[in-house]
């Protein structure tokens, strides 16, 4: 009689990490959040642009410095000035000084010659790419709802809501993630260059996840009222202190649990 062995199922990858770190770096998400609250504070959440604002200006800083992206996006607004306030100023975790207009024409973006945007965005930098991008994005959102207002997302989960935005084409788990956040506070986390490069350093993330993977891994470990903190503490970390090159390690409060500085870190 022979006898067939079952095979095991594959763990899930990122309750697989989640256990790892629960097991051998108990609590390091909490020590980590814990001394970026000593050295930065806790954020607070505040509205500051209206959610297709978000998405555009978004779109913009792909790449690019924030505060190119804002005076792409001032520049955007004042060539098709739009009558409906957008929301203006600075939020933390951004990298710029803030948008100083109020929105912009969608409609008039969207059917705009594209060569006419290319010139407008310039100063962010890619335009020849971000424009096309942009104006296949707003006319989607158009043929979805019949207007550009993304206001009705607040209504959904925010699974619901990532589903739908990035179902749109040039819409991906990052950006969607940015507004869904910033202009619901829904506690989705977006990973950029600055917490992906931070959360390997510490351990948070396994050195060779992708940037995709990264979002999930860190959101498993994430109770949803710190997600906000934790993606504004973490940016303005890796800005501040722990940058690409030269990292300001002896000034870091994170310095006794980071793997970048002992690789057998608790």
């Amino acid at each position: 009689m022979t006898v067939t062995k079952r095979r095991r199922a594959k763990a899930d990858p990122v309750t697989a990490w989640h256990r790892r770190l629960k097991r051998y770096r108990p609590s390091l998400m909490a020590d980590t959040l814990a001394a970026l609250e000593t050295m930065y504070g806790r954020p607070e959440w505040q509205r500051v642009y209206d959610p297709t604002s978000e998405l555009i200006l978004t779109i913009l800083s792909a790449n690019s410095a924030d505060i190119n992206a804002e005076k792409a996006f001032d520049a955007l607004c004042r060539h098709w000035p739009g009558t409906a306030a957008g929301g203006s100023g600075y939020r933390s975790g951004w990298g710029g000084v803030g948008i100083t207009e109020s929105g912009a024409d969608w409609a008039a973006v969207a059917g705009a010659p594209l060569d006419e945007l290319i010139d407008v965005i310039r100063p962010g930098g890619l335009a020849p790419t971000k424009a096309p991008r942009i104006q296949a994005v707003l006319r989607k959102i158009l043929d979805e709802r019949g207007d550009f207002a993304l206001e009705f997302l607040a209504d959904m989960s925010p699974q619901e809501a990532l589903a739908w935005l990035t179902a749109i084409p040039g819409i991906g788990r990052k950006t969607a993630s940015v507004v869904l956040l910033f202009s619901f506070g829904m506690p989705l986390m977006p990973v950029d260059r600055h917490i992906e490069r931070v959360s390997k350093r510490i351990g948070l993330l396994p050195p060779k996840a992708t940037a995709e993977q990264a979002h999930d891994l860190l959101q498993a470990q994430l109770e949803p009222a710190r997600v906000h903190e934790a993606h504004v503490n973490l940016i303005t970390h890796g800005r501040q202190t722990c940058h690409a090159l030269r990292p300001e390690c002896l000034r870091c409060e994170i310095a006794p649990r980071c793997r970048y500085i002992n690789p057998k870190a608790p």
